[in-house]
C-alpha cells in the first residue's frame, strides 16, 4: 500500500507541479533566509546595551529615507494608471431578428445560382450555429428588397443604442458623465460618424472625445480597448465607453464568386457597450481590472495582408474574400502575439522550460525534439476565443492544449448567436458570469482575430466574484440550457 502511494506520488504531474512551486517561490526561498542572517550577524555585533540603542536609533533614521528614495524613484518612473471594467452589456435582438439555417438558405435559394447556393449550404450546415442567431430586417427581406445604405444606418443604430442602453441602466452612469466615445464597425462608416450618432442621440456634451475604429475586423473591439486605456492614461477621473459591432448589409455578397461567398454564412447580429474608468473610486464597484494589451500586426507580410481582402468580383458586386492560407496565418499571428504575451503572464517555471526548448533547438540544433508549448492554464483560468468559426476554435483548443471546459463559452456563443464580430468575446464573457465561473481574483484572457492580419490579446484581472442571481445579459434566461452537444453536421435542403 505504502509502495503504491510513492510510486502515485511521483508521477510527472506531481512532478511538475512540485518544480512549478520551487521555481515560483525561489525569490523567498532565497531572499527571507538572506535577510534574516544579515539581521541575525547585526545582533551578533551588538555586545552592550549603548550599542543597542545605537543600533535602534539608526534604524529609524535610516527607514524614512529609504522609503523616501524608493517613492520618489516610482514617481521617477512613472505610474501607470489602473483602468477598470466598471460594466458590460451585450445586445439581444428581437424574437423578431431570429433566423434559421433552412430560412437563410431558402433566401440564398432565390438569390444566388445553383453553384452559390450549394456552397453556402455546406458552410451553414457544418457551421456550428444553432437556429436561434439573429440577422436584420433587410437581409430576411431579400430577394423582395435590396440591400441599402439606410438599412445598414438602421442595423446599426438598433443594435448600438440597444447596447448602450442596457450599459447605462446597469452602470446606473449618465450619458453626459461619460468624457470618451470609441466605436468600431469595420465596414459601415457614415457620416455623421457612428460616434456622432450616439453623441447626437444621447445629447452628450462638446468637450466628449470621439473616435471611430474602422477596416480592421473582428479583432477591432480589443483595439477599441487598447485606445481606450491609452487615452485614460492623459484624463483625470474619465469614463470611457467602447462600442463594438459591424453591419451585415455592409458585409453581404450577392455575388457568384466562391471566395467571397462564406462571409454570408459566418456574421449575426450583435453589439457591445464597454465601460471603462481611471477612478480609483470606480475599482469597489468594477469588475475587473485591465492588465496587460498585445497586439500582433502582419501586415507588412504580403500574404498575411491578403488573408482576408475586400474587392469587387468581375460584376461589381463588393465582397470579402477569405484565403485558403487564413489558418496558417492565424496560426503564425497567434504564435508572434503569444511569444510576446508569455513573459508577461507566465509563471517563471514556465518560462524557463520554454527558454531551454529553445537552447535546445537554436544552440544545439537539436530538430527532433518536439516543440514546447507554455501552458497558459497556469497563467489563466478564462479563455475568451473570438468565435469566428468552428475551424478557428478547433485549432485554438488543439494548440493552446485547452480542456472543453475552457472552450465552451467560445463553442456556446458561435452556437447560440454565431459570429457577432468583435463583440463576440463579450458575449463569452457573459456567458461565463450567467454560468457564476467568474470568481474574485481570476485571470481572463480574450483573443481576437482579423484582417490585416492581426492577433489582439487582453488581460483582465477579477475583481470580484460575479453573481449570476444579480446579472442580466442576453443568456440570463436561458442559461439553463447550456452547454449543448453540437453536430458536426446539421442537414439542410435546398
Amino acid at each position: 500500500m505504502a509502495q503504491n502511494v510513492g510510486s502515485n506520488f511521483f508521477t510527472v504531474k506531481n512532478l511538475k507541479l512540485g518544480y512549478h512551486f520551487l521555481i515560483s517561490h525561489t525569490p523567498y526561498l532565497f531572499i527571507i533566509p538572506a535577510i534574516s542572517a544579515l539581521g541575525f550577524y547585526n545582533l551578533l555585533t551588538i555586545t552592550t546595551l549603548e550599542d543597542l540603542n545605537n543600533h535602534i536609533i539608526l534604524m529609524l533614521k535610516s527607514w524614512p529615507i529609504i522609503i523616501i528614495f524608493f517613492a520618489a524613484l516610482y514617481l521617477i518612473r512613472g505610474r501607470p494608471r489602473n483602468v477598470y471594467l466598471v460594466d458590460f452589456a451585450c445586445y439581444k435582438p428581437d424574437e423578431a431578428d431570429m433566423m434559421s439555417k433552412q430560412q437563410l438558405l431558402d433566401i440564398m435559394s432565390l438569390t444566388f445560382d445553383d453553384e452559390a447556393v450549394h456552397l453556402q449550404k455546406k458552410v451553414l450546415e457544418k457551421s456550428g450555429y444553432s437556429d436561434k442567431t439573429y440577422v436584420p430586417e433587410g437581409i430576411r427581406r431579400l430577394p423582395e428588397k435590396l440591400l441599402t445604405f439606410e438599412e445598414s444606418r438602421k442595423e446599426t443604430e438598433k443594435v448600438m443604442f440597444g447596447a448602450i442602453d442596457n450599459l447605462l441602466a446597469k452602470t446606473k452612469v449618465k450619458a453626459r458623465e461619460i468624457g470618451i466615445i470609441i466605436v468600431n464597425s469595420g465596414l459601415f462608416n457614415p457620416t455623421p460618424s457612428l460616434s456622432s450618432m450616439i453623441v447626437n442621440h444621447y445629447k452628450l456634451g462638446s468637450d466628449v472625445l470621439t473616435y471611430n475604429i474602422s477596416g480592421m475586423g473582428c479583432r477591432a473591439g480589443l483595439i477599441s480597448i487598447d485606445l481606450a486605456n491609452r487615452l485614460l492614461q492623459t484624463q483625470v477621473s474619465a469614463y470611457a465607453m467602447v462600442v463594438s459591432t459591424e453591419s451585415i448589409h455592409c458585409g453581404s455578397y450577392l455575388g457568384n464568386d466562391k471566395s467571397k461567398l462564406v462571409s454570408n454564412c459566418l456574421f449575426r447580429m450583435g453589439a457591445a457597450a464597454i465601460l471603462l474608468s481611471n477612478c480609483f473610486s470606480d475599482s469597489r464597484r468594477s469588475k475587473y481590472k485591465l492588465m496587460h494589451v498585445v497586439r500582433t500586426h502582419k501586415g507588412a507580410d504580403d500574404r498575411a495582408f491578403k488573408s482576408i481582402y475586400q474587392e469587387q468580383d468581375e460584376d461589381g458586386n463588393i465582397g470579402i474574400s477569405l484565403s485558403k492560407g487564413l489558418m496558417v496565418v492565424a496560426g503564425e499571428t497567434l504564435k508572434s502575439n503569444i511569444t510576446t504575451l508569455g513573459p508577461l503572464v507566465l509563471p517563471m517555471s514556465e518560462q524557463l522550460l520554454y527558454f531551454g526548448y529553445l537552447i535546445a533547438r537554436k544552440i544545439f540544433k537539436l530538430k527532433n525534439i518536439k516543440p514546447y508549448i507554455p501552458d497558459f492554464k497556469l497563467a489563466f483560468e478564462h479563455f475568451f476565443i473570438h468565435a469566428g468559426g468552428r475551424g478557428v476554435l478547433d485549432e485554438m483548443e488543439k494548440n493552446l492544449d485547452l480542456t472543453e471546459w475552457h472552450m465552451e463559452p467560445s463553442r456556446m456563443t458561435l452556437y447560440r448567436f454565431g459570429n457577432t464580430s468583435s463583440s463576440s468575446l463579450w458575449y463569452e464573457l457573459a456567458y461565463s458570469e450567467a454560468k457564476g465561473r467568474i470568481k474574485k481574483g481570476d485571470r481572463a484572457w480574450q483573443i481576437g482575430f482579423g484582417s490585416g492580419f492581426k492577433c489582439n490579446s487582453v488581460v483582465w484581472h477579477a475583481l470580484k466574484t460575479i453573481n449570476p442571481a444579480m446579472e442580466k445579459n442576453p443568456w440570463t434566461d436561458e442559461i439553463h440550457d447550456f452547454p449543448v452537444n453540437v453536430p458536426l453536421v446539421m442537414p439542410l435542403s435546398v
